[in-house]
């Protein structure tokens, strides 16, 4: 409001005055020119577009203009010019993209994505809205380089692979804090509704120095909703021809000095469907539930504290058709039943003196009572982080950040997996780690283009004693216009195999651990280069990654050796993730947007025969080349967006039994999305569409032997020797699917 009565102001000032003409210059911040810019002047109502060296000339009548000069990916800005003269004048934008995307994720502080030595895609609630989804999970579909894996066929489970490394390997944080790990990494992230969701920053490779051994292939760093800037009241709801339905609710509320936002979210889908014919649900049945409660405290001097509370009940269930409840771990009806309890708090409080401290802390509880078939599994898991934070700007040069942390873990479950070692008369043994930590990290100015970011971290471990993993990375930036950064990384990782492995819970089959498993070590590097460039009618952002991650003591699932067991083992020789990612990102001067992404990659083990030969083996359900997309475009008139996004994946090697007549691989699929929303007023939305446009799902015998699933007649019409194995699975079974949605928000800005 205030530019445009400024520039209102300017016009009536000079409304009487003259001119002849115009020239001139366009440029940035750094005084590089600003290609294909329009100049309009408002008074003779002329205009003409600055040439690719950011150049213009045009005449005028009027010895006064007003001109508004404007190029897609900066800011507008409003001059008057006055003179009975020919004039020469130099403008200088300023780029929307600085001051818009802000990442806390490389440093621990907010700075701005482009200054970040670390490559960091961000993710915000209006990228996430394009895509129909109701969770975390499968919001990131659509992101390059990022895939969401199914793990089991019946109660559909899954993880978040980074580059082509399992879910293991990605590190999922809440506004920084490590809530999500072990058990909730198979069930608690497709618990987090995306309602609650302000943006996810996306860190490809090592993040060990910061946030400990575990983020070792990646980190996705989910930032919510603060509670100042939510809405007064939030609804919406919506319903899809699979009988899913999903509703949410929110409220702003104050209370004293602090803002809180009260929410729930519901998602409900009871209505079994069996389109492939096996007898078995498609996807699996969920009542689910979850409340949040974030409160923000306004303190003196803008210092930060803040609360976030969430509480999250499930029942899911998968199986055979015809199960319910009574049949829960039995043996006459195949079901597997999940009913899962998890409380979160995380809270932020800096400490009121003079120099920077932010203390910082969580805590997760994590109950899980189950049954697969006949095999009971039930686990608590409790994970405790404290952190207190020492944010320094010693000079202009030089930005230092350090820790001390502290990783409290506690699990106990009723596998073989806590208990002792006395075969005789076995006790339960819950396990308790703690691991305290410290780092620090400096970021360096060597001169206007040139960053360098280092730091160290030690973490104690109570089996392996000290872990040290190192980082090192460089920004370069001859222009704000090109950006090249070159990083190192390592990371330390101690596997917890029933946890972070759904198959090894199945009842499908046995586990055997071949020896004491010794940790994972591994060593990154990646060289990432962005572009900027400036059309004539658009502005194209180009994003080109090389990464490199090479492993050693890998522990791996050998799924071949024995079709009856999942047999685990470090593994004799290497493993390696390498790969090229790229994006480009198109914004127009009419309201198109176009993001694409493409990733091409080569995961595999090299594995000691018993000749003493290293033999290359590709991984297991990991693609070589995936594909993303998402087209938008607004009809500003009608208030009515349109929203194609999707994704292409390509073939994986699948776990097969020996004479298996199921191909090895998977084909080549895609999973497309279209939706159309349409804004009425300032406070309802309506929006409807459909998933999975071309109606891909995997074979319907992905599940072996669906009809024989407590294995009871394997000896008769067998000679194969297949056993009941849902572990075939590499996307839903989910074919196309409509959807409607309603929402309402009221708020008082």
């Amino acid at each position: 409001m205030n530019f445009i009565l400024s520039c209102f102001f300017i016009i009536v000032s000079y409304i009487v005055l003259g001119q002849t003409s115009i020239s001139g210059v366009v440029v940035a911040q750094n005084n590089e020119q600003v290609s294909f810019a329009n100049i309009f002047d408002s008074i003779s109502k002329t205009g003409v577009a600055a040439d690719f060296k950011g150049d213009f000339t045009f005449e005028v009548k009027q010895p006064t203009s007003v001109l508004f000069i404007s190029a897609i990916g900066y800011q507008t800005k409003c001059i008057a010019i006055t003179s009975k003269k020919d004039t020469n004048i130099s403008v200088q934008l300023q780029e929307i993209a600085a001051l818009e995307e802000v990442v806390v994720s490389g440093t621990l502080s907010a700075v701005s994505k482009r200054e970040s030595p670390i490559p960091i895609e961000v993710y915000n609630s209006s990228f996430i809205d394009k895509i129909p989804v109701s969770g975390l999970f499968e919001a990131t579909q659509n992101i390059n380089g990022v895939r969401p894996q199914l793990n089991c066929a019946v109660c559909n489970t899954g993880d978040i692979h980074i580059n082509g490394m399992e879910g293991p390997y990605t590190m999922i944080t809440i506004d920084g804090m490590p809530l999500v790990g072990g058990l909730s990494s198979v069930y608690g992230l497709q618990g987090i509704p995306t309602s609650l969701i302000q943006q996810m920053e996306v860190v490809k490779g090592p993040a060990s120095t910061l946030y400990g051994s575990q983020a070792v292939g990646g980190l996705i760093n989910v930032i919510t909703k603060t509670a100042e800037e939510a809405p007064e009241f939030s609804f919406g709801t919506s319903i899809s021809t699979w009988r899913e339905l999903q509703t949410d609710l929110s409220v702003k509320y104050k209370l004293g000095k602090a803002t809180g936002n009260l929410g729930v979210d519901y998602f409900n889908n009871t209505k079994p469907i069996d389109k492939n014919g096996d007898n078995f649900t498609d996807i699996t049945q969920q009542n689910r539930i979850s409340l949040f409660n974030k409160i923000d405290f306004k303190r003196k001097k803008d210092r930060e504290a803040s609360l976030l509370m969430r509480y999250l009940y499930e029942d899911r269930w998968g199986g055979e058709l015809q199960w319910n409840p009574t049949f829960r771990g039995g043996d006459s009806v195949y079901g597997e039943s999940i009913y899962t309890t998890r409380f979160e708090i995380v809270g932020k409080y800096q400490i009121p003196t003079k120099e920077r401290l932010i203390l910082s802390g969580s805590y997760s509880n994590h109950l899980q009572n189950s049954f697969y078939g006949t095999t009971s599994y039930n686990a608590l898991q409790q994970i405790g982080f404290g952190q207190l934070i020492w944010d320094k700007q010693w000079n202009l040069k030089n930005k230092f950040v350090s820790g001390l942390v502290t990783r409290y873990e506690y699990y106990d479950d009723n596998s073989f997996a806590t208990q002792s070692l006395d075969s005789i008369n076995p006790t339960n043994q819950p396990t308790i780690d703690i691991y305290p930590g410290v780092f620090v990290q400096n970021s360096t100015d060597i001169n206007e283009n040139l960053k360098i970011l280092s730091g160290i971290r030690l973490d104690y471990h109570t089996k392996h004693k000290t872990i040290f993993t190192p980082r090192l990375n460089f920004k370069y930036s001859p222009s704000p216009k090109f950006t090249a950064r070159l990083g190192y990384g390592n990371g330390f990782r101690v596997v917890n195999v029933f946890t972070e492995d759904h198959a090894a819970l199945t009842g499908a089959r046995t586990v055997e651990i071949a020896s004491q498993l010794n940790p994972e070590r591994s060593h990154n590097g990646n060289l990432n280069l962005e572009k900027r460039i400036n059309t004539k009618w658009s502005y194209i952002t180009l994003d080109a990654s090389v990464f490199y991650t090479h492993f050693s003591n890998k522990i791996i699932p050998d799924y071949e050796t024995n079709s009856d067991k999942i047999i685990y083992d470090n593994l004799a020789g290497n493993a390696v993730s390498k790969g090229i990612s790229l994006n480009a990102k198109l914004l127009f001067e009419f309201p198109l947007t176009i993001n694409l992404g493409a990733t091409v990659m080569d995961v595999y083990t090299n594995e000691m025969n018993d000749a003493g030969q290293l033999v290359k083996a590709p991984q297991l359900l990991t693609e070589n080349i995936t594909g993303t997309w998402g087209i938008s475009y607004k009809f500003l008139k009608q208030k009515l967006s349109i929203d194609y996004t999707g994704n292409a994946y390509g073939p994986m090697f699948l776990p097969v039994f020996e004479n298996d007549f199921r191909p090895e691989k998977s084909p080549l699929f895609s999973i497309q999305n279209i939706k159309i929303t349409k804004n009425i007023k300032d406070s309802w939305k309506i929006s409807l569409g459909v998933r999975n446009l071309l109606n891909f799902t995997p074979p319907a015998n992905s599940i072996l032997r669906a009809f024989d699933p407590f294995d009871k007649d394997i000896i008769n019409n067998n000679p194969n020797n297949y056993t009941f194995d849902p572990t075939y699975v590499y996307t839903s079974f989910q074919g196309i699917t409509g959807f409607f949605g309603l929402r309402y928000e009221f708020s008082k800005k």
